[in-house]
């Protein structure tokens, strides 16, 4: 998984109540993907803001894909 497809999967689960405000930071680091360093800081935000997006009934995604999707933004962040 990309980090654009990382970005674009949680704007795509923005029905699911636990991710609140990570859905603005995502939509916001779409725009960010020609800027590495400012995404870099996007993506910090956002690990912040998706501790509690679980697989379930309010999440279109499975638990593994969540899990690599956090991966994927985190390891964006180093």
């Amino acid at each position: 998984m990309t980090i654009k497809e990382a970005l674009q999967m949680i704007v795509d689960d923005c029905e699911c109540p636990a991710l609140n405000w990570a859905v603005n930071y995502a939509k916001e680091g779409l725009r960010l993907l020609d800027y590495p360093e400012a995404l870099q800081i996007q993506c910090t935000y956002l690990i912040g803001n998706i501790g509690h997006w679980r697989a379930g009934k309010t999440s279109k995604f499975t638990k593994e894909q969540i899990k690599e999707c956090r991966n994927v933004i985190k390891n964006y962040t180093h």
